[in-house]
């Protein structure tokens, strides 16, 4: 699928879909949220408990609007999956130790929050996503305007000369992708991977962590129910071992991959028209060193 046509099928589903006119699986009631991100929002935000749900909701609703993305529709935003990273404590130390993070497709920036919740220092912490708007809502989501000192990078990590991630070439240490790498197919996978390790430090100790959707059966997954829609590549151990495999190959760098598969916790009934659960869905969990 060429980028025009991508973004023409991306602007369909933002007219289709809104907060007040969503799709089937979109949740409109939060009854509870879990412990951690329940913390946050006290703690951090300074919310009182009592209004940190409806706070959540409408901030939520003014995402959804921007564009109607199944992790804003589900919430899934609030599991902010990098405290279950089995190198957590990892980054958390090397952060306050004065190492560099890069949130890649950072949404809200709610990753970034957690770690700077649980003492990591801003001051060397990025966020990119392709949407502004997104990481202005998440200071309107968690408070923090006038205190956290993350820079954030509007910008496009297909385009190897968008300037606003070439400001970051080789000053990254450790690079954050949740539910990022499973919207695209293998190629352009590929070349993410790539254009990642460019904007990491050129040596050893490089992390490139995260998790997202992959699947028992590896392989290209149509994007909707129209078969000629884009596709995403739906990994498992293997193919995202050879993917990383190929990258150091084609970067002239060496890396080890640790991946798990896990279940989703999702239904199918969660990946209606986007088709993001399909049979032996999973959740891929990684740690990608370089040597």
């Amino acid at each position: 699928m060429s980028s025009s046509t991508e973004k023409i099928a991306k602007n369909e589903y933002k007219k289709k879909w809104n907060s007040k006119n969503p799709p089937e699986w979109f949740i409109d009631e939060l009854k509870t949220i879990d412990k951690p991100a329940q913390e946050i929002f006290e703690k951090y935000s300074g919310i009182a408990p009592d209004e940190v749900i409806p706070h959540i909701i409408q901030v939520r609703n003014r995402a959804f609007d921007v564009f109607p993305y199944p992790c804003i529709g589900l919430f899934r935003f609030l599991s902010m999956g990098i405290r279950n990273s089995p190198v957590y404590s990892e980054v958390l130390q090397r952060l306050k130790d004065g190492q560099s993070f890069l949130d890649i497709g950072c949404c809200f920036g709610q990753d970034i929050r957690k770690l700077v919740a649980d003492g990591a220092p801003s001051d060397n912490t990025y966020g990119s996503d392709l949407e502004m708007a997104f990481m202005e809502l998440g200071y309107d989501l968690f408070l923090d305007r006038d205190t956290l000192k993350t820079k954030w990078v509007a910008g496009d990590i297909l385009n190897p000369e968008d300037a606003g991630l070439k400001q970051l070439d080789g000053k990254i240490d450790i690079v954050h992708a949740a539910s990022f790498f499973h919207l695209f197919n293998w190629d352009d996978q590929v070349k993410i991977a790539k254009r990642i390790v460019t904007l990491m430090k050129p040596k050893a100790g490089g992390l490139v962590i995260g998790r997202q959707m992959g699947n028992e059966k590896s392989g290209e997954y149509s994007f909707s129910k129209d078969t000629q829609s884009k596709t995403t590549f739906r990994h498992n151990v293997e193919s995202f071992k050879k993917m990383w495999k190929l990258v150091g190959e084609e970067t002239n760098t060496d890396w080890e991959v640790e991946v798990s598969l896990s279940d989703s916790g999702l239904t199918q009934k969660d990946g209606f028209q986007f088709h993001f659960v399909v049979p032996a869905t999973k959740m891929i969990t990684f740690v990608a060193r370089r040597l």
